[in-house]
């Protein structure tokens, strides 16, 4: 990656190759203007966005890392880009959502699970676990083992969870297993809450 360290300078923080992967460490402020020059640059032609998600690792010194797993349908090559981000700091790096468009559940999976917020995400939420999960993110890893709540409150705020004030019908898939709904949300379903017809 000798021509992204010639172009980029000190925003690339180092690369190496690892059991066979060309591994890329950037500096989050440019993480977007490269991310952006790797899929752009025709001699890259990093077109595929396989995979975004982070590393936590367990010493508390150690960043966490976002991590982009790209692709050249063309040249099939395949690149891994980490972003490391301060704990100490906000977790923040730009989205890559209008470089491809597949990021956009990806970005919202690393949000959930790990806390990172991408500036400029469309749609930046919770996709796994419901929007009112007061506990953190679970795949941090100075998250309890078994959560911060006791078990009885979990259930609690679970049974309490209003789904279907947070996302669409087909967010939740819902038309398939209507039948198979608790009755209480069924009639708020029949009623046509928040515009859904049944």
């Amino acid at each position: 990656m000798t021509g992204l360290a010639e172009r980029f300078g000190a925003a690339i923080l180092g690369s190496f190759v690892s059991c066979g992967d060309t591994i890329v460490e950037v500096a989050a402020s440019r993480a977007h203007e490269v991310l952006t020059w790797l899929r752009d640059a025709p001699d890259q032609s990093f077109d595929y966005l396989v995979d975004v998600t982070a590393v936590d690792y367990r010493d508390p010194e150690r960043p966490i890392e976002v991590v982009y797993q790209l692709r050249s349908l063309e040249r099939k090559v395949d690149l891994r880009v980490k972003i490391p981000l301060d704990k100490r700091q906000p977790l923040e790096v730009d989205s890559v959502c209008d470089l491809w468009k597949g990021a956009n559940w990806l970005e919202r999976e690393v949000f959930d699970l790990f806390g990172v917020k991408f500036r400029g995400h469309p749609d930046l939420r919770r996709i796994l676990m419901w929007e009112t999960y007061a506990e953190g993110h679970p795949l941090r890893k100075d998250f309890p083992l078994r959560g911060h709540f006791t078990r009885a409150e979990q259930t609690r705020q679970a049974l309490a969870a209003n789904p279907e004030a947070h996302y669409s019908l087909e967010e939740l898939n819902l038309a398939e297993a209507y039948d198979e709904l608790p009755a209480d949300m069924r009639e708020r379903l029949a009623k046509g809450e928040r515009g859904f017809v049944r």
